[in-house]
Order: C-alpha cells, then sequence, then structure tokens
C-alpha cells in the first residue's frame, strides 16, 4: 500500500480503533465506529468492482444516512470527485450535467446494505478529465462539489477539495472522552454546514443522530430521547420552535451548545432564546459554501457580535462588506466565472457587517437583499428585529419590491400570534415602528399568511420574482 493511501486510509483506521463507540444513530439503530469504518471498506471495493475509478465524478443522490456516510467517506477514499445532491431537481439535474461531468449516479440504502451505480447520462466513458479537476488529479486528492441555493438563477457548482476539509475539520480525532457528544445533524447532507456538522463529529469521536423529518416536534423529540448535547441550526428553524411551544412539550435540557447561521439572528429573536433556552451557549456561526465554516466565538449568548477566531481564515471589511480567506477556500466555480474573488484572492462574501473595536462583528444583511427606497437604504433584518419585540408577531419577513416612483418600496409578511385582519396589521406595524425608525423604512405594503415562505435549508426567503 502506498504512501498516499496510507494517508487517505488514516480516518478509517482510527474509526477501526475507536470500535463499539457509538459513531450514528439512524431511525433508531446505533452503528458503532467500528460498523463505520467495515462499511467505507466494503463500500469501497463495490464502488470500485463497478467500474468507479478515482478522480471520476459522481453523484451521490441522499440526505444522511448511516449508508449515505459510508459512501461518502469510501468515495473520497477512492479519490472521486463527489456531488452530494439530497433532491433530485431538474435544475440541479441540468446544472450537474452542464458543468460537472458526471460519470457515475450512486444510490444507497440507509442502512449501506445495498448499493447502486448507474452511469450518468451524457457523459461518455473514457472522456477526458475535466481541466477543473486535474489540480485533485495531480495532488492525489478527493473533491467535492456543492451547489448554492440557485434562488437568483442556475445554481453554482463549487468545487472544493475534499482531502483539505478533512484534513482540516475532522482533525486527529484525539479528542475521546469517556462520554460521547451527540450531535443531531439538522443541515442537510448537501450544504457546507452538513459537511461541516459530519467531520465536525468525526473531530470530537462523538455520536452523529440522523432525523427522519426535520420538523421541530421530530428535532426537539430527537433532542430528549438522545440527550443531544448540540444543535446546529438556523434562526428560522429556532423561531418555529419557539411557536410551536416545542421547547416546553419536550425536555431539552440536555442541550449545552446551540450554533446558528446561514442567515443573520435578529436581535428580538436571540433574546426569547436565551429566555426559552437559558442552559444551551448560543453561538453565532460564520461561513459560506465557497470558504467553509469558520470557527467562531460570540461575545456572549444575548449577544449577536461575534469574533472569527480560526487560525486558518483571515477576514477584511471593505466598503462594509465581509471579506475572507480560508485554508478551506473553494477551487472555483464550474459553471460561473470567479468573480466573487478579488485579485488579491479575497471571497466576497456579500454580507454587510459593522466591527467594534475589539474586533467583534455583527451582520446587518444581505447586500443584495438591501432595499432602496428613493436612494435611502434599508436593512431588512433591522425591522424584522424591531418587529419581533411585538407581542401579536410571531414571525415575519421584510423585502422589496419594484415602485415606479421610489425604485423599490418596503414590503412585510406577518404572521400573527392571534386573529388579525389585514387593515388591524398595517396599523399595528406602523404604529409599533413609529418612532423607532425613519419614516422611509416604514412598511408600503403589510401582508397576512399563515407561515412564510422558507427555503429547504430553512433561511427567510426575501427575494421574490
Amino acid at each position: 500500500m502506498s504512501d498516499e493511501l496510507d494517508r487517505r486510509d488514516e480516518l478509517t483506521e482510527r474509526f477501526a480503533r475507536l470500535g463499539d463507540r457509538p459513531a450514528v444513530i439512524d431511525k433508531g439503530r446505533t452503528h458503532s465506529y467500528g460498523d463505520l469504518a467495515r462499511a467505507i471498506r466494503t463500500t469501497a471495493d463495490r464502488l470500485r468492482e463497478r467500474g468507479v475509478a478515482p478522480h471520476e465524478a459522481v453523484v451521490l443522490n441522499s440526505d444522511f444516512s448511516f449508508g449515505s456516510i459510508a459512501t461518502l467517506l469510501a468515495l473520497y477514499l477512492n479519490r472521486n470527485v463527489v456531488v452530494p445532491l439530497v433532491a433530485f431537481t431538474e435544475g440541479a439535474l441540468r446544472t450537474i450535467n452542464d458543468s460537472c461531468a458526471p460519470r457515475h449516479l450512486v444510490k444507497v440504502a440507509d442502512d449501506g446494505s445495498e448499493l447502486l451505480v448507474e452511469p450518468m447520462h451524457g457523459t461518455e466513458p473514457g472522456a477526458q478529465t475535466p481541466e477543473a479537476y486535474r489540480p485533485l488529479v495531480e495532488a492525489g486528492a478527493a473533491g467535492l462539489v456543492l451547489l448554492s441555493s440557485g434562488s437568483t438563477g442556475a445554481p453554482k457548482a463549487i468545487l472544493h477539495n475534499l482531502d483539505t476539509l478533512v484534513a482540516e475539520k475532522a482533525g486527529s480525532g484525539d479528542r475521546v472522552g469517556s462520554r460521547t457528544t451527540n450531535i443531531l445533524m439538522f443541515l442537510l447532507f448537501d450544504h457546507i454546514g452538513g459537511i461541516n456538522s459530519l467531520l465536525g463529529v468525526f473531530k470530537v469521536s462523538g455520536t452523529a443522530v440522523l432525523p427522519a423529518r426535520r420538523t421541530p416536534e421530530e428535532i426537539c423529540a430527537l433532542i430528549e430521547e438522545h440527550g443531544i448535547r448540540l444543535l446546529p441550526t438556523s434562526p428560522t428553524f429556532l423561531n418555529l420552535i419557539l411557536i410551536g411551544d416545542y421547547h416546553r412539550k419536550h425536555d431539552l435540557s440536555s442541550l449545552r451548545m446551540i450554533s446558528y447561521g446561514t442567515e443573520p439572528m435578529p436581535e428580538e429573536l436571540l433574546r426569547r432564546l436565551h429566555t426559552a433556552l437559558p442552559r444551551a451557549r448560543l453561538l453565532q456561526t460564520f461561513g459560506t459554501s465557497e470558504t467553509g465554516i469558520s470557527a467562531t466565538t460570540s461575545e456572549s449568548s444575548e449577544s449577536t457580535y461575534f469574533r472569527i477566531s480560526d487560525e486558518n481564515v483571515q477576514y477584511r471589511i471593505v466598503d462594509g462588506e465581509l471579506q475572507l480567506k480560508s485554508r478551506t477556500q473553494f477551487m472555483g466555480y464550474l459553471n460561473y466565472p470567479d468573480d466573487s474573488l478579488t485579485e488579491d484572492g479575497w471571497f466576497r462574501t456579500g454580507d454587510l457587517v459593522e466591527e467594534k473595536e475589539d474586533g467583534f462583528l455583527k451582520v446587518k444583511g444581505r447586500a443584495k437583499e438591501v432595499i432602496n427606497v428613493g436612494g435611502e437604504k434599508v436593512l431588512p433584518l433591522e425591522l424584522e428585529s424591531i418587529l419581533l419585540g411585538s407581542p401579536l408577531i410571531d414571525d415575519c419577513v421584510v423585502y422589496g419590491r419594484p415602485n415606479s416612483i421610489t425604485g423599490q418600496s418596503v414590503c412585510v409578511d406577518i404572521k400573527p400570534s392571534g386573529a388579525m385582519t389585514r387593515a388591524e396589521a398595517r396599523r399595528h406595524v406602523h404604529e409599533f415602528l413609529e418612532g423607532k425608525v425613519e419614516p422611509f423604512k416604514l412598511p408600503a405594503k403589510v401582508n397576512l399568511v399563515e407561515e412564510l415562505r422558507v427555503s429547504d435549508r430553512f433561511k427567510k426567503q426575501r427575494i421574490r420574482a
């Protein structure tokens, strides 16, 4: 066995040494690290038998399961370019076929017992390796392609060096305590946050608890059943827990940390969460699909200010926008120009931030979501945070719509906490905001909704067609 393969197989060897220590709990069944090591090696053999060659692009169509985790790591072991995909949509498939040169589609049984490998249409056997993958071939490394949400157009196909991600995020795994840490895999399998959560489990030799459905009821039930200590999620989902009173219906006292990201946290919602779950530390995380997830430190559980405390990440602020450089930075887009990178290699996140003298940052919103009302700028997060202070409002989302006179106008969708007419909602919103914001920030349109529009990654959807 070559030195290269020895290095790549180190993770599997570590799992084998951990033996009976629980690694994955999937649909009530516990799989040990020894089980996972055996499944990885068995799956890697099956892939090679079915003609999956190193550095070929492979679409792995699955969400989190014991089988999909073993297959992901088997493809890593085999030095493939992995394209994880939870929802097999027409848009995602078109992007993959047009941009990723996929050779195989892989589907796996949840327990890993069955492996289906099919050729992908449109890619000829023996075709040359795409130029974008050549650095991976030369480095003897595996790749990872993540698709952006595609909320404003075709999804971006984002290429990473998977070896780098595993080395940086899974670490050496030397933190092995007598008690395992149960971590809930809330974020999706094809999301940078989901991959980061999984590798973080391996770093602490913890246990990944996999949900069958991502509903507030099921997530809170799993926290109670398995004594979950860490929950990575989004502000929108945390608010759904509070609205449904699920934190009172279930015992969530095992939670020691709730890390939230994917979207900014309204200050009022953070205050509600701290009151409802006082034993859990609330940590603002930050990351992008292009640069990976950065280690952060929150100023406190009651503060939306955080510090990037990752030695592998540099940041700077240019014209109010946060820019990053990281060791886990993407290799490039497969289907878009890299115009999000500056000439000197910094990634423009599109997030507007403010920085205090002590280095703590606060995300004010996305640059593309700023509403321009006659030349005046409105940040949706500011209004949402204020409105959540009303006892009559469970949740809300602020967004801009075209206006022939002012360019854009401010609109808000309101999920009320009780019965309310649209006229009452409009009057209440204006009265509640009066004196707290400038007149141009007052919503021109107030809509009542039963549920807010939320993406499959549990982020509020502010962009309107």
